[in-house]
């Protein structure tokens, strides 16, 4: 059912997880594909992706909005590492960076067994530091969201890199399009979206689930559907809960699968992030706009 114009509850647990008179607010707009929000605990500031313009944008609730670099590369997904490092997905030169503190660029991931990567999408560290990404095609597809090229891997992975050791594992080969991932509270679960619908119908628009043993990614299921658009940008709260991105907005759901309610968004949802002083306050980049609400949720992930 539906409570008000911008919530849909579908079990009563997730009542609890929304404030009800919050609203959806439009924290800025103008962007040709707005993609992977980071939020810098440190610096009060959210930092995201608009792919097709090339460039990375900074929001502070002091300053609002600015550059925060151009080019980008065609970047898209970000997350930060335990040292409070900068990790992007870059499109346009199909690698994995860091940013280091003195604003340094180090090459991370760029090739596996001697060819390149497709165009990695998104990216998790593991308290590990361990770095987790997939490599879906989207970036290569044309010109709009990168260089149009054809690839050179066979399938489109999600891998796990061990920044100490440098070395890079194909942990799950048999994905259609992998792209968001995260990580259950105690990470004992990677979650991972399949969005291969968003180009055929007839492939996956759902979320797997893996259990994570000794680096390794095994006992692969379905978690959930998406019944609206596809699977995008995906982040855990602390009570395990997935947010999901959607064609509608940002869908909750339940540890055990059970789609428990929506946010609903004007706009596509292609990713989001829990931020704010509390990490109660969600960040959803949709299409052209970037949108906040607030919610009795935690998120899961750090810094």
């Amino acid at each position: 059912m539906t409570n008000n114009s911008i919530y849909e509850i579908h079990d009563p647990h997730f009542a609890r997880l929304i404030v009800g008179s919050a609203r959806l607010e439009e924290l800025h707009t103008g962007c040709r594909w707005a993609e992977g929000p980071v939020w810098f605990s440190d610096a009060n500031q959210l930092v995201w992706s608009d792919i097709p313009n090339q460039r990375m944008l900074r929001w502070t609730p002091e300053s609002g909005v600015s550059i925060f670099r151009q080019p980008s590369n065609f970047a898209n997904g970000h997350t930060r590492d335990r040292q409070g490092r900068l990790i992007s997905c870059e499109h346009g030169t199909r690698r994995v960076t860091r940013t280091e503190i003195d604003g340094s660029i180090t090459v991370m991931a760029e090739s596996y067994q001697g060819k390149r990567l497709n165009s990695p999408n998104d990216v998790v560290v593991r308290s590990d530091d361990t770095i987790w990404f997939t490599d879906p095609s989207y970036g290569i597809l044309s010109d709009y969201e990168g260089f149009r090229a054809e690839p050179e891997q066979t399938t489109r992975n999600v891998y796990r890199l061990d920044p100490h050791t440098g070395e890079l594992q194909a942990v799950a080969t048999d994905f259609n399009q992998p792209n968001g991932l995260a990580f259950s509270p105690d990470e004992k679960t990677l979650y991972v979206a399949d969005s291969g619908a968003s180009h055929d119908e007839s492939l996956p628009r759902h979320i797997r689930a893996f259990d994570v043993v000794n680096g390794r990614l095994t006992n692969s299921r379905v978690f959930a559907s998406i019944d609206n658009g596809i699977p995008d940008g995906v982040r855990t709260d602390m009570a395990g809960n997935i947010w999901s991105s959607a064609g509608d907005g940002v869908h909750c759901f339940a540890p055990s699968g059970t789609l428990i309610g929506k946010i609903l968004v004007p706009q596509t949802v292609a990713n989001l992030t829990f931020g704010g002083l509390r990490r109660n306050r969600l960040f959803i980049t949709a299409t052209t706009s970037v949108y906040s609400i607030y919610v009795t949720a935690t998120g899961a992930q750090v810094p």
